[in-house]
């Protein structure tokens, strides 16, 4: 199967606007570089940072770095060259930056709502139970179980006889190679299910699950503890809608029928998966999260302070 070619037809199919996509991806990328980069420095090196909460929002800043830098220099050096052959290994090797990136991210926001339902309904118990040993244990969970989920999945696909060579994005994805087999796939459909029950649907209610016991804590609360609950999770709660509604649409565009769409909003929905939770993560965590907003204040004071006594 390694010689086979497949043809990303989004490409072919917006030959004329690929530019602008080329641009908006190129002014995007470095701000995910910069912002997801600026958070994992200013919450390793600030000590007062160095607790639960903060360590999960590092480490969702080091899986964005990860999922904002798998495809988009692929995709922007695709736009400009008008290139839209793609080889077996390289989409292989995109569905599996895809999957670890979306397998990490929704493992990592489910962790972000435990944490905050343990710090806001058992405050007493909090250092306890979310204890350096166990945040350590949760950071490699995140990473490790998708990796292994993905290689299952890929090793699934790859047994399958590949007929068709025409997938309907700007990358590869699991699921638009399984439509093209002509062998049985009926083991990729019932694994790809029970995947999606276990790691998209469960995680989602452990989140809902969360967030309705910090609401039925918050209304016994003053209106000064409603307030500060409502700044402590409003960030995340932006971070869980802006991932989902990617996943979403990223869901929808891959099993169902898209011909009343053109391409250009294949393509929009598409990349919204991949690129606007890393571009905005940064945002909502630098400006909303109040101690992460004073450290990099601080760092961004002292380093001037330094330029201006060095000149």
């Amino acid at each position: 199967m390694s010689n086979v070619t497949f043809t990303l037809e989004a490409y072919r199919r917006i030959h004329d606007q690929r530019f602008i996509f080329a641009a908006v991806l190129t002014l995007l990328y470095p701000v995910i570089i910069f912002g997801n980069l600026l958070i994992i420095y200013v919450v390793s090196v600030e000590r007062t940072l160095h607790k639960p909460m903060y360590i999960l929002i590092c480490n969702l800043a080091c899986i964005n770095l990860y999922g904002g830098s798998s495809l988009a220099p692929f995709i922007v050096a695709n736009f400009l060259s008008g290139t839209f052959q793609i080889s077996w290994v390289a989409c292989f090797i995109q569905i599996f930056y895809i999957n670890t990136y979306g397998g990490c991210e929704i493992m990592n926001l489910m962790m972000m709502a435990f944490d905050r339902y343990i710090s806001i309904c058992f405050p007493l118990n909090y250092k306890n139970i979310m204890s350096p040993a166990v945040i350590c244990i949760c950071i490699i969970c995140i990473w490790l179980i998708p990796l292994g989920r993905v290689t299952i999945t890929l090793s699934i696909t790859a047994s399958l006889n590949i007929c068709g060579n025409v997938i309907e994005k700007v990358y590869c994805d699991n699921y638009s190679v399984v439509k093209l087999a002509c062998s049985d796939a009926s083991a990729n459909n019932i694994y790809g299910a029970t995947v999606t029950i276990i790691y998209v649907f469960l995680p989602f209610f452990v989140i809902i699950y969360s967030y309705i016991r910090i609401i039925l804590i918050c209304l016994h609360l003053t209106r000064k503890g409603q307030t500060k609950v409502m700044n402590t999770c409003t960030p995340h709660l932006l971070s869980i809608s802006t991932f989902f509604i990617g996943c979403a649409f990223e869901l929808y565009q891959s099993r169902f029928d898209m011909s009343h769409v053109p391409y250009a909003g294949r393509v929009v929905l598409s990349l919204y998966f991949l690129i606007l939770s890393p571009v905005l993560n940064p945002v909502i965590y630098g400006a909303r999260t109040e101690k992460i907003n004073e450290a990099i204040k601080m760092k961004v004071q002292n380093f001037f302070t330094n330029q201006n006594m060095t000149v």
